[in-house]
């Protein structure tokens, strides 16, 4: 095996642009860490931010660096003998952002505790695009919402990556769900679960629901025609917003708490959580969760997958094929 290894990598803050492919030294194996030769690697909006100089930026220790968070692939090297992961297992996982070197790349150092076995009936692609979205909507619905039967939920930005695992998680645990999207989204999202489907584009999402929700995962926050603050007016008293992406929604204490109502909110930092990712893969070998990829690039393409990242409107996920 060559101690070099293809990755894609920035030397600098940008944008797209300074995504460069280069041979750099083969990732490292050490205590627990399993060596994967990765088969393609989800791409996400934190990529993006932090290429840009936001994001995770500020803790990356030294330049150049390798992003990407999620992978699939087959195991290369164990860690001891006995370990659960094998030489030819196939696995997906996710390394901690910016603390480990990231998985735009031909080889990934993992933790045992953030990867599992792949199941099945995932393709690598499908399942490089699971673990980061996926554990983002299962902190949002289940860890901090514990939504449950009876439950309603609003869901903004269903069709994306997140989004699209959350509605499937909220109505398994019961909840009746609506999500906001663009038309062509809306009758993929009712066959995910999906009870009420609003058009963002062209209906205001307080003057259609037509009672109070329990919680509100919102995607968007107020980058986006106050998507955040416009969200306080459909909780119940005593109700949970809880946004996600960084920076999106400055003030957001401070309108719950002018609101009064006794509404909360909670903002959200992914956990690399191994036992919650197991229970998602075994969620997609029973055939209640299932995953979108709306678009694969070659590794030497990521440039051109953060910008249809940075363009939105993406169904599903965007995936990098790390062997082409």
């Amino acid at each position: 095996m060559s101690d070099l290894m293809r990755a894609m990598t920035i030397s600098e803050f940008g944008g797209p642009e300074v995504l460069q492919l280069r041979e750099v030294p083969r990732a490292l194996q050490v205590r627990d860490e399993v060596l994967v030769r990765v088969h393609a690697a989800g791409v996400n909006p934190i990529d993006a931010k932090t290429r840009a100089g936001g994001g995770m930026s500020n803790a990356i220790p030294t330049l150049p660096w390798i992003l990407g968070a999620e992978f699939a692939g087959v195991v290369e090297n164990a860690p001891y003998e006995l370990s659960p992961f094998q030489p030819g297992d196939e696995v997906f996982g996710i390394v901690p952002l910016a603390r480990y070197p990231g998985t735009y790349a031909e080889y990934v150092s993992a933790p045992s505790m953030s990867l599992v076995h792949k199941p099945t009936n995932l393709t690598m692609q499908q399942a490089a695009g699971v673990p980061l979205a996926a554990l983002t909507a299962w902190a949002g619905v289940v860890d901090i919402a514990r939504v449950c039967t009876g439950q309603r939920m609003l869901i903004h930005a269903g069709a994306g990556g997140v989004g699209h695992f959350a509605v499937q998680l909220a109505k398994f645990y019961g909840a009746w769900v609506a999500t906001t999207a663009s038309a062509e989204n809306h009758e993929w999202l009712r066959e995910l679960g999906a009870d009420q489907v609003i058009d963002y584009r062209n209906e205001r999402f307080e003057d259609v629901l037509d009672a109070p929700v329990d919680v509100v995962l919102d995607l968007i926050g107020n980058v986006r025609d106050n998507t955040g603050s416009r969200s306080l007016n459909v909780l119940r008293d005593g109700g949970l917003i809880v946004n996600v992406p960084t920076g999106s929604w400055a003030t957001i204490h401070d309108e719950v708490a002018a609101a009064g109502r006794g509404l909360r909110a909670s903002g959200l930092k992914l956990a690399d959580d191994g036992v919650a990712l197991r229970t998602i893969a075994q969620l997609f070998a029973q055939g209640d969760l299932q995953t979108h990829v709306d678009a694969v690039y070659p590794l030497s393409e990521a440039g051109a997958a953060h910008e249809r990242v940075m363009q939105g409107h993406t169904r599903g996920k965007i995936v990098l094929d790390t062997l082409s």
